[in-house]
């Protein structure tokens, strides 16, 4: 199976997990351990390094170094350009690492992307050295423009966050891949179930980003195990190249040649 690319480094992992949500600091190293992903996601707005105390910023910072993943710091909770760039500044000179996952909320009910301001914000964060993977609904023309930035990275929702509806628009997914095959295209949002993973894997994206679809779970730590089994199948039924579809049944096993039996 082919490695994921995050602007040139090169992961055999193809699920991105999150670090909130979970029942406990333990619950949450033991699932994404389970999970196999090799970049976790964190958020400066809901952890401060730097706090102190039992349950702070900083003994969470630490459980998260220990675990030796490529750190992907976001912009959660931002509603504009200054607001979201001043918080991805901190990211990087707090967390070490020009990464960003760039969040702008545009509407506090379904926690939309704000696609005007996204694009700002993310042509800001380009000239100032950050490599942007872009949280965007799946509009064609939204992406269009964060790819002509120069994003090699872009996050499409399947839903809004949070929701567990899977890919919601087929259509508008597809779209958003072919029209970029060569852009790296995780799925971000709204992933409920191992089988959502695995359609939108089957469609071609390149990698899923998770967390409250297994922080979520009865069983984090198993469900965490279930998507990393569902990405993987998904992205090597992909590779495989599936069978089109026809209107019309065929049989399996071959007629020609073979005799008729029939009862006297």
């Amino acid at each position: 199976m082919s490695c994921l690319d995050i602007y040139g480094t090169k992961l055999d992992s193809r699920m991105m997990i999150g670090s909130a949500l979970y029942p406990s600091p333990k619950v949450m190293q033991e699932s994404i351990q389970a999970s196999g992903a090799q970049i976790v996601t964190l958020s400066l707005s809901r952890q401060n390094p730097q706090a102190s105390g039992i349950s702070g910023g900083e003994n969470f910072w630490q459980l998260i170094q220990s675990l030796g993943l490529h750190l992907l710091p976001n912009t959660a909770g931002c509603h504009s350009v200054q607001e979201a760039v001043t918080m991805a500044q901190m990211s990087r000179e707090l967390f070490q690492t020009d990464w960003v996952k760039l969040e702008l909320v545009g509407d506090d009910f379904n926690l939309q992307p704000d696609p005007i301001d996204l694009v700002r914000a993310t042509e800001q964060l380009l000239k100032d050295g950050f490599k942007v993977l872009p949280y965007c609904t799946d509009d064609l023309v939204i992406a269009r423009h964060l790819v002509e930035l120069g994003c090699k990275v872009i996050m499409p929702w399947g839903s809004p966050i949070g929701t567990g509806k899977g890919i919601i628009n087929p259509y508008a997914t597809q779209a958003i891949r072919d029209r970029f095959p060569e852009v790296t295209m995780i799925i971000d949002s709204g992933i409920g179930t191992p089988s959502h993973a695995m359609q939108a894997m089957e469609m071609g994206v390149d990698g899923i980003l998770l967390n409250t679809a297994i922080a979520h779970a009865q069983n984090p730590q198993l469900m965490a195990q279930a998507f990393k089994g569902a990405i993987e199948a998904g992205r090597l039924a992909y590779e495989a190249g599936p069978m089109a579809q026809r209107e019309q049944a065929s049989a399996s096993t071959p007629t020609l040649d073979t005799p008729f039996w029939h009862s006297a």
